[in-house]
This record gives C-alpha cells, structure tokens and sequence, in this order.
C-alpha cells in the first residue's frame, strides 16, 4: 500500500508497505478515506510537536470504511470516525474511565503511524459508526471531540460568559459546544480572517484582537465584567501566560493547547482570584459519541470549515500552503479516493 512519511521536519517521502492485516480479534481493518490535517500536523511538520519522534507516518483526524472486522461492533462496508487514542486499560486514570490521559497512551500519528496510507488496522472499539455522516465530516469528529472535551472538562453552562483564546480549529470546536449549551461566548484572535469567520458562522457575542487593550475590550464586551471562563485553544506560551489576567475572580481557566517549555504566572494574582487552572487532553470514547449525535442531529455544520481539499498524491507539494497564514486555512481534507 501507499504511504507518506514525515522523515524530519519539512521532509516528507511516498513509501510502498505491505497491507496490514488484523492481528486480534477485536481488531478491524480500515481502508483510509479522509484526512483531516490537524495543528499537530502542522506543529509535527515545523518540528515543535511535544511527544513526537521521527520518522513518522502522520494522520489521526479520519474518516475510514470498515473493510474487514472479527468483532461484531462493526461490519464490513460501514463508515467511522477513529478514536486514535490507544489506552493500556489498566492504569489509574483508564481504571476510572479518563482514557483520554492513559499513562501509558499511544496516539496514532503522534506516537506510532497514523492513516496517512490505504490501509489502517486498529482495534474496533476505536471506531464510531454512522450511517448518515458524510467522510469528510467523520474525519473532524476527532477535531471537536477535543473542543466537546474542553467544554465538559469547564463544566460550562447556559450561565457562563466565555472567552475563548484562538480561533483555529481546536479553538473554533470550543466555541462551537460552547454555544451548544447556550454560553455566550466572545473569542480573541490576532488574525482578522478567522475573527471574520467567527462573526459570520460561529454566532459568538463578539471577537476582540489580543493585545494591550484586551481586558478593556472584554469588559465592553461583558457589561463590565471579565469571563468566568477562560479556554486557551493557542499553544503560545505569551497567550497561556496572559490568559490569567484575563479571568475574572472565582473563574476558570483550561489550557488546551500545548508548547514545549515551562509555563509561569503571578502566584499572588492567581490566589487573589482563587482561580481553578485545568488542563484538557485529547477526548473520551463518550466525547466521539456526543460529537457525532450533534452533527447528525444538524446542530453543527462543518461545510464552512473545510477551505482546503488535496488528493493524496499531491499533498507532499500542498502541505507548505497548509502553514502559511496568507492561504486562510481553517481546515485542510485530504481526499484517498
């Protein structure tokens, strides 16, 4: 079968492997149909991805046709989002059902090879079926899982004023369950064409640009007030560190994104507040199934969030436009039919 190889950052390579066959029987075997490029990608492409070793076969973010299974939770010819997070099931934290931060967790196109090839095997109870979503949007289940995640790990309401910290894709799926349960939401953004898509798909309360200005601006934006509930969708250390001045007393800041480094703040500020600081990792099996109840129910529309499609053949030359600001991407589909 056909694959890419991510050799070293900026080095891709076609490579030719064996089919994989399943190996268990509660693997299945999948032919990879969609691709959604995922800011790991992107991040594991300019070489600052945490927890990722070269070479490596990238892709988690898919949409995959059942070609082959043992087990009886899937069947040949069905359609699926991947889960991509492969726990061991035994220590503390897969013992009380937080599969999403295994401490032993192996995420395909992180930390083993993903789906950028025709076949993939993995373990059927990793595959979330549907019979009315279309490929491309299986392949970004896993994409908001992480933004249903965060807003559950918030444990934000219909009472909450949010900000959400960066609008790419991660930042953009925070937003997107925010509003589901009825938070108002502002969103904080360098880049004016994202902060235009926000106002246009995304019915947020309103967009501010970060900088100097930026707690004034909330406060307009709030009646006065900062956000309880602060979601940093960034990965910028600059932006994690500013985020706590930017909740209000008594409030919440969760820290999605992630950078290689060491993160500080004003212990003072942080106490004066009495803050609650949480990270949010990956997402659960329950997190997948949410996503896609939700997008077949047709309360969230991704059509918008597609701006980019490459076939495979041609995305070692596309790949370089997919980090470049001045492309405008939301999100890139790589097409395997």
């Amino acid at each position: 079968m056909k694959s890419i190889v991510l050799e070293a950052p900026g080095q891709f390579r076609f490579d030719e492997r064996p089919d994989p066959s399943p190996k268990g029987s509660g693997d299945a075997l999948v032919r990879v149909r969609r691709i959604g490029v995922c800011g790991t990608d992107l991040h594991a492409y300019r070489g600052d991805q945490p927890f990722f070793a070269y070479p490596r076969v990238l892709g988690h973010e898919l949409g995959v046709e059942v070609v082959a299974s043992a087990s009886d939770r899937v069947r040949p010819g069905d359609y699926g989002a991947v889960e991509p997070y492969l726990h061991c099931g035994v220590c503390r934290p897969c013992r009380e059902g937080r599969t999403n931060c295994c401490s032993k967790l192996s995420v395909l196109g992180v930390h083993q090879d993903g789906g950028l090839c025709d076949y993939l095997v993995v373990p059927a109870s990793k595959l979330h079926v549907s019979a009315m979503l279309p490929l491309e949007h299986l392949a970004l289940v896993e994409m908001l899982g992480i933004g249903a995640h965060a807003v559950a790990r918030a444990g934000i309401t219909a009472q909450d004023q949010v900000l959400v910290i960066g609008a790419g894709p991660i930042g953009l799926s925070a937003i997107q369950f925010a509003r589901l349960v009825g938070a108002d939401v502002v969103v904080m953004e360098t880049n004016p064409d994202r902060m235009a898509f926000c106002k246009r798909f995304m019915d947020v309360r309103g967009c501010v640009a970060a900088g100097d200005d930026a707690e004034r601006c909330l406060r307009e934006q709030f009646d006065g007030d900062l956000p309880g509930v602060v979601l940093d969708a960034t990965g910028n250390r600059h932006a994690m560190a500013n985020a706590f001045s930017l909740v209000d007393s008594g409030g919440r800041l969760v820290l999605i994104g992630l950078f290689i480094g060491e993160l500080a703040f004003y212990d003072p500020e942080f106490h004066r507040k009495e803050l609650t600081l949480l990270s949010s990792r990956n997402a659960t099996a329950a997190d997948f199934a949410y996503v896609i109840r939700m997008l077949e129910s047709g309360k969230i529309n991704l059509n918008p969030w597609i701006t980019h499609r490459v076939g495979f053949d041609d995305v070692i030359d596309a790949f370089p436009t997919f980090v470049d600001p001045a492309e405008g991407v939301i999100k890139a589909m790589i097409d395997l039919d």
